[in-house]
C-alpha cells in the first residue's frame, strides 16, 4: 500500500510540474479570467463574508499550527516516521512560496477582490505580485489528503467512512471555490495548490500510516 501511495505521490508531483510549465507559458490566461468572471457572476454577493470566514481555515497560522501539534502528538506516541510525516507541510509550503517567487503569474486584479473580514491586518488587503500556486489550497489539501487516507484505511464502518470522506471532499471543493470567488486566486493557482498539496499529502501519508499497512 505504501508503494502505491508513493507512486501516486510522484505521479501527482509530476502533474504539478507540468501544470507549472503550462502556467509559465501563459496558457491559462483566458480560462482563468473566464472562470473567475462566471463564478463571481453566478454567486450572490451575500456570500462574501461567509466565504471570507471559511477561507481562514487555510491560513498558514491555522494549518501549520495543526500540523505541528499533530507532529508533536506523534512524537509523544514514539511514532518517529509519523512525526516527520506531518512536518512535510514545511517543504510543501516552501515549494509554494518558491513558485510565487520565480513563476511569473500576476495575481487577480483588485477589482475582483471580495474578501470581507473585520480586521486591519495587512495580509487581508495586500496581494503578492505572483499568485501561483495557492498556499491556502496547498496546505488545506495536504491536511485533507492525510485525513482522507487515514479514514480510508481505518477500521470504521463503511457508512461512517462514506460520511467522513464526503465531508472532506465537500470541504476541499468549498475552499477551492472560495479562492476563486473571493478574487484571491485564478483557477490555475487553485489547481496548482491542489496538486502540490495532494502530492505532498500522499507522500506524508506513507510515513504516517500505521505499520500494519504494508
Amino acid at each position: 500500500m505504501r508503494k502505491l501511495l508513493l507512486f501516486l505521490s510522484i505521479l501527482t508531483i509530476l502533474a504539478f510540474t507540468y501544470l507549472s510549465y503550462t502556467v509559465a507559458k501563459e496558457r491559462w490566461q483566458s480560462l482563468d479570467f473566464d472562470t473567475m468572471v462566471k463564478i463571481q457572476d453566478h454567486i450572490p454577493r451575500k456570500f462574501d463574508q461567509l466565504f471570507s470566514y471559511a477561507t481562514l481555515l487555510g491560513d498558514w497560522e491555522v494549518t501549520l499550527t495543526f500540523c505541528v501539534l499533530m507532529s508533536a502528538l506523534m512524537l509523544l506516541r514514539k511514532r518517529f516516521w509519523a512525526f516527520l510525516g506531518w512536518l512535510i507541510i514545511i517543504p510543501a509550503t516552501i515549494a509554494e512560496v518558491f513558485g510565487k517567487l520565480v513563476l511569473f503569474h500576476p495575481s487577480p486584479s483588485v477589482f475582483f477582490y471580495r474578501t470581507i473580514l473585520p480586521s486591519s491586518l495587512p495580509q487581508f488587503y495586500v496581494h503578492t505580485n505572483f499568485s501561483y500556486p495557492s498556499g491556502h489550497m496547498t496546505r488545506t489539501i495536504f491536511i485533507i489528503t492525510i485525513i482522507f487516507i487515514l479514514v480510508l484505511f481505518s477500521k470504521q464502518s463503511y457508512f461512517l467512512k462514506f460520511v467522513e470522506i464526503t465531508l472532506l471532499i465537500f470541504l476541499a471543493l468549498t475552499l477551492a471555490l472560495t479562492r476563486i470567488y473571493l478574487g484571491e486566486h485564478w483557477l490555475s493557482d487553485v489547481l496548482g495548490g491542489l496538486l502540490l498539496g495532494f502530492g505532498m499529502g500522499l507522500f506524508a501519508s506513507v510515513l504516517i500510516l500505521p505499520k500494519r499497512l504494508s
